[in-house]
């Protein structure tokens, strides 16, 4: 049986029988795993139990306004947690499995921890054939926020969050690149006498919900609005998030960046264009797709994003995407990144 390498970097566990009967034997005990999810890789504890919930918070240095998701294998599991209302049940009917978290009113059993005090919870099925085995082995809910420092550039591969945290996670169960790239979306269909509300847009754009529901699906009036007395609506809603240390710039599609005398910078683009644009000074070209496919971009952001935090860059100029569907979500997690959102 593995055991965590405390002198160098932790091994991961595999994607096994042995490696996911592991992985639910230490949540089950009150460990807290590194899993994948088909969004990002995870930091996973038992949700239930507020001793292993605050070493998510520890080793993330998460504040405690801001809460977590719980996850579950289904609508029938899920439902000892929270009330699912009439629209979440239609949410769910088209999306679960799948990268679409609601947020419902809460049963009691659910610890004020997970919910940053206030009295609806955040709660998804992931897709990922991994986590849905390791939910199956342990029959538990798992709190498992982004497997990253908080604030920065979520996880998309087991060797990330190795990278991230050393040994301070020892447990990472190594499902691959995760298929998707970027979180979940997050809507609000916690009162059924109100409009469902879009928290946080992501893989399952506003427009694919509105279909869904048969009207028209808003975003919150105001983001990175911080309450400490009552918590944040939903996980993901700070204005500086996802964010690398190297200082990000936004520019406009095809807009070049600015001339940087004496810096060495990033350019970074949705896609290769047949003319390209030759950059100003030291400034070095990257594409997230040679089509410009917004699919294939969300997969490879976070990935490039923490490639160039780790190569000395000055400044990262990044290209916004086109404003609809999943553009809308990379142009979130670009603007949080720039400390924009």
């Amino acid at each position: 049986m593995l055991t965590p390498d405390t002198e160098g970097q932790p091994p991961f566990l595999p994607p096994t029988p042995a490696g996911v009967a592991r992985a639910a034997e230490l949540l089950r005990a009150g460990e807290v795993v590194a899993l994948p999810t088909e969004t990002v890789y995870g930091l996973a504890a038992h949700a239930l139990d507020e001793k292993a919930v605050r070493q998510i918070f520890s080793i993330k240095g998460r504040p405690l306004i801001d809460p977590l998701i719980v996850h579950g294998l289904d609508v029938e599991f899920l439902s000892t947690l929270a009330h699912f209302t009439p629209q979440a049940r239609e949410l769910t009917a088209a999306c679960w499995p799948g990268p679409l978290t609601l947020v419902l009113k809460k049963r009691p059993v659910v610890p004020g921890l997970i919910t940053a005090g206030r009295d609806t919870v955040a709660v998804r099925s992931p897709a990922h054939p991994l986590a849905r085995t390791v939910l199956q082995a342990c029959g538990l809910p798992l709190a498992a926020p982004s497997a990253n420092p908080f604030g920065y550039i979520s996880p998309t591969t087991a060797e990330h969050v190795r990278t991230s945290f050393g040994t301070k996670v020892p447990w990472i169960l190594d499902g691959g690149p995760c298929a998707v790239g970027l979180e979940s979306t997050i809507v609000d269909v916690s009162d059924p006498t109100r409009p469902p509300r879009l928290l946080r847009p992501g893989p399952i754009t506003a427009e694919a919900l509105a279909q869904i529901l048969g009207q028209p699906v808003h975003g919150p009036e105001s983001s990175g609005r911080i309450d400490e007395a009552q918590g944040l609506d939903a996980p993901g809603l700070l204005t500086r998030h996802y964010s690398p240390r190297t200082p990000v710039a936004l520019l406009k599609p095809a807009e070049p960046p600015p001339l940087t005398p004496d810096q060495h910078c990033a350019w970074v683009r949705m896609g290769r264009h047949n003319k390209e644009t030759t950059p100003p000074g030291d400034t070095d070209i990257f594409w997230l797709s040679e089509t410009g496919n917004l699919t294939q971009a969300a997969q490879g952001l976070y990935a490039l994003l923490r490639q160039l935090d780790e190569a000395g860059y000055a400044k990262i100029f990044c290209e916004l995407a086109p404003a609809t569907g999943l553009g809308a979500t990379l142009n979130d997690r670009l603007r949080r990144a720039a400390g924009q959102g």
